[in-house]
């Protein structure tokens, strides 16, 4: 037995509901949480019965929203009830979509596509009923002036509703067709021809071939052309015989009818009822893709620790309209030594980490901030207190600079692993786009890094369902990207107005090298083509594949849930369970910090691993990173001595220092440097004469008087060993190294400044919340309290009542004897009553009452329409209405 068989004999041959309504009325409790669970937005705010719910389902946003959650399949399949028939038999709807030569595929996955609408509410009514909501109806069916998405155009009744009786009597006699006495019967005579495929063929068969090549071009749709006022013959033989009808002036279109016809039955040129296997680019060894995934980790820790230490004493600064500006950005870049791009994929990873953000401004707002009017004459946010500090900035002259947040500091003690999950929280889920950057916004404004217009609501569910079908293949395998991408377009369909055109596709292999650039701010097709291929180069980034493959630990961050979207940056790794169990697996691929070097003789120090923090830090300030990579190579310069002497180190800790980490001996070369440097290092002192420069040899003040170079500096001799300078002491500092020399600033004391780096933070920070793409999913506990709260309320509602002659079907009114008179009858014998109630801000409402006493001047009952015990003042009801007999008692009292 054919599986639409037993669809079909699994159904009761009644006809069903007769509305959405009464459709979701009978459904049980489970079949109505399914419902609720996959359209969340029914839940906001929570209905109050289900004539309520069935409203909701049936507006223009909600059904939105549900056709752009269906898969192709199913979209298609409500694509082809819009065409057909309302209301429409299955087996119609089957012949739309499997055509007159059958379709095995379409009619075995066709039952549980039409139960997949069903259970969304966008198709109800019975086997042989079968009706789509009035506005999905609206939505995907032909219209004057556009077709369906179908390519299907108006039947030949919507395309004639406008035309003469005498041009519909004409259209008959040159098909073929007796004249009728009424239009009415014309228009049935002509759509029963159209539609027998054979008549069709006949017609057809005298057909100039030119008449036959304008409809092989409009059979696939669009339906619609141009016409000119004198139509060549070939055109005015199908216009004659009604295969083409005019539906504004110049405009003609192939009635439904007889596209179908020529189609064979199908509403789609091909109906994909079979989603597309992810095909395999790559087999590789599990081990291979964790160690591969590992050192990715490792390096994106790195790079994120670079770029907080390059900011550690003030970022760059901030855009009035927000953000980085592009030359910040370069110079970032270049520090970090990636592409600008991949450079503002860090930099955005680090705010939506919480770790870096304004040091005037309010960040837990920031998306928001920008949909105001005012959003570029406003520094940040909203917050008083926050708003306040940056005018106060601004008045005082002082820019906002980015900088770390004190959660940096929190984050940087964590072990690797879970620093690691730390930035991995804040990358699932994070809606900023920063692969956007550079392009324009919908105002043909560049979107700039850390700036406004980077949220798109789509990219959390387009990364991870990425990462969801790479863990449906075998560990070790790395997906074919092409194919990846078209599963997600079979999956998320975008409707569009007209058949769904080709995209082109990236290359099988690989994904592009291209990373950013922007994209067209109206091409969501285009959109979701790029978030796929960033999902795949920005997992890569972060080590969560590994040679484009899963990793072990990827895997584990489909597993539990880490924190909700919006808690704030104190919620580190260890608070959640799925950055625990990610961490976990981590930390065994992360080499354990060193705590030694290599010296060699040509001034250099290899970090053969990474360094434990105390000795990086060090040894960051005693030399300069040189290369980076599975090895950090130190190079030891003056500048970069002189820069440790001046942080306060002395020569004698500088030799200990490295006689100490080094597991090779301290090359002399080294020995000298640093002694050589240690030996002039404030030789000379600087101070505030503007500044001077005194010395105990008269020789060395000689020499610098004798510079060209110093000219700039304006010296005058005041004594054998002071020169003045009409220079700040910074300037004159940097203007005596360059000539070669090694001064040392002094104190108003004489005393040597120790120049110590300042770790500029800025004040607590939330990190920007993600901008969702509709509410979010409800738990099984609000499911269960919608669910009982929607009965409820609807078993209030529909419980008949003696209609009262004041007020039939509206708020019952009696006297306040009467009503109290009745509420305490009721609570005496049990029995339920129908109360009018306007509560403090004057709202009306009708509700279902159980009375359990009645004393003060209130009555406390059970409300079977809040499902819940409540207390009405006796004033505030409007009347009472007691319930039919039928009825009566219908919920006991609880």
């Amino acid at each position: 037995m054919s599986a639409e068989q037993q669809h079909r004999d699994g159904q009761a041959a009644d006809p069903g509901p007769r509305s959405l309504a009464q459709a979701l009325r009978e459904r049980d409790d489970a079949s109505l949480g399914a419902l609720l669970r996959s359209r969340p937005d029914l839940l906001h705010p929570a209905p109050t019965d289900v004539t309520q719910l069935a409203t909701r389902a049936g507006t223009r946003a909600s059904v939105l929203r549900a056709l752009e959650h269906l898969d192709r399949f199913a979209l298609q399949a409500a694509e082809a009830l819009a065409v057909a028939p309302d209301p429409a038999s299955y087996q119609e709807l089957l012949d739309l979509l499997a055509g007159d030569d059958g379709d095995e595929e379409v009619a075995g996955a066709l039952p549980a596509t039409v139960a997949l609408l069903r259970e969304r509410a966008l198709v109800w009514g019975g086997e042989d009923r079968l009706r789509l909501v009035r506005t999905a109806r609206e939505l995907l069916a032909p219209s004057a002036s556009h077709s369906s998405p179908t390519g299907l155009g108006p039947s030949v009744a919507e395309a004639t509703s406008g035309m003469s009786p005498g041009r519909i009597q004409a259209i008959l006699t040159a098909a073929g067709l007796p004249h009728t006495h009424d239009a009415v019967s014309a228009v049935a005579a002509l759509s029963a021809l159209f539609a027998d495929r054979a008549r069709v063929a006949e017609l057809l068969e005298g057909a100039p071939e030119a008449s036959r090549e304008v409809l092989g071009r409009l059979v696939w749709g669009p339906p619609y052309g141009q016409v000119t006022a004198e139509p060549a013959a070939h055109l005015r033989w199908l216009l004659d015989r009604g295969l083409l009808l005019p539906t504004t002036p110049g405009t003609v279109v192939l009635p439904r009818e007889a596209a179908l016809s020529l189609r064979g039955g199908r509403a789609h040129r091909v109906p994909e009822p079979t989603r597309p296997r992810v095909a395999v680019a790559a087999e590789r060894k599990p081990q291979v893709v964790d160690a591969a995934a590992g050192g990715q980790a490792l390096a994106a820790l790195d790079t994120v620790e670079e770029l907080l230490r390059s900011w550690d004493e003030g970022g760059p600064a901030v855009l009035r309209a927000g953000g980085l500006s592009i030359r910040d950005l370069k110079r970032t870049a270049t520090v970090l030594e990636v592409p600008e791009p991949v450079a503002a994929f860090w930099v955005e990873l680090a705010y939506a980490a919480g770790l870096i953000a304004s040091d005037g401004g309010y960040v837990e707002e920031h998306h928001d901030r920008h949909d105001r009017p005012d959003a570029d004459a406003d520094a940040e946010g909203y917050g008083d207190e926050e708003t306040r500090d940056a005018r106060t900035r601004r008045r005082s002259g002082e820019a906002e600079h980015y900088a770390p947040t004190p959660e940096y500091d929190a984050w940087r003690d964590l072990p690797p692993a879970e620093r690691w999950a730390w930035l991995l929280e804040a990358w699932l889920p994070g809606t900023r786009t920063p692969g956007l950057i550079g392009g324009r916004d919908g105002r043909d404004r560049t979107l700039s890094a850390l700036g406004p217009g980077l949220d798109r609501s789509p990219a959390p569910e387009v990364r991870r369902r990425v990462l969801e079908l790479m863990a449906e293949l075998e560990p070790g395998q790395a997906p074919d990207p092409a194919t990846l991408l078209e599963r997600l377009r079979w999956e998320r369909p975008l409707r569009s107005a007209g058949p769904r055109r080709e995209q082109p596709e990236p290359p099988r292999g690989g994904v592009r090298p291209a990373y950013g650039g922007g994209v067209a701010a109206n091409d969501p097709e285009a959109l979701r083509t790029k978030l796929t291929e960033w999902a795949l180069l920005e997992a890569e980034m972060l080590g969560v594949t590994g040679r484009g493959a899963l990793a072990t630990h990827g895997r584990a961050l489909l597993g539990a849930e880490g924190r909700s979207a919006g808690a704030g940056a104190g919620a580190t790794a260890a608070g959640s369970a799925r950055a625990t169990v990610v961490a976990a697996l981590l930390a065994p691929l992360l080499p354990e910090p060193l705590d030694h070097v290599l010296l060699q003789a040509d001034l250099t120090a290899v970090a053969p691993g990474p360094l434990v923090r105390p000795l990086a830090e060090a040894l960051g300030v005693l030399a300069d990173v040189e290369s980076k990579g599975g090895a950090t190579v130190y190079r030891f310069t003056p500048g970069s001595v002189r820069r440790a002497l001046d942080a306060g180190r002395t020569a004698t800790e500088l030799h200990a220092f490295l006689d100490r980490h080094s597991r090779t001996p301290v090359p002399q070369p080294l020995t000298y440097l640093i002694d050589d440097v240690a030996r002039r290092h404030g030789l000379l002192r600087v101070g505030a004469a503007s500044s001077y420069v005194r010395c105990d040899d008269e020789s060395v003040l000689d020499e610098i008087l004798a510079d060209r170079r110093a000219t700039a500096l304006r010296l005058r001799r005041l004594a054998p060993t002071v020169v003045a300078a009409q220079a700040d002491p910074r300037t004159l500092i940097e203007g005596l190294r360059a000539m070669g020399f090694a001064p040392a600033a002094e104190s108003a004391e004489g005393d040597v400044m120790i120049a110590r780096p300042h770790a500029h933070r800025t004040p607590p920070r939330t990190p920007p919340a993600p901008v969702p793409d509709g509410p979010p999913a409800p738990d099984a506990t609000l499911l269960t309290a919608a669910v009982r709260a929607v009965r409820a309320g609807d078993r209030a509602v529909t419980a008949p009542r003696k209609e009262t002659p004041e007020a039939p079907g509206g708020l019952p009114r009696t006297s306040p004897a009467d009503t109290l008179a009745t509420v305490q009858a009721a609570a005496m014998t049990g029995e339920s009553v129908w109360i009018g109630h306007v509560n403090a801000e004057g709202a009306a409402s009708q509700r279902l009452l159980a009375p359990l006493r009645v004393e003060g001047g209130y009555v406390t009952g059970y409300d079977h329409t809040a499902d819940e015990v409540r207390t009405y003042a006796l004033h505030r009801i409007t009347g009472v209405a007691e319930l039919a007999d039928e009825s009566g008692g219908a919920e006991p009292a609880r």
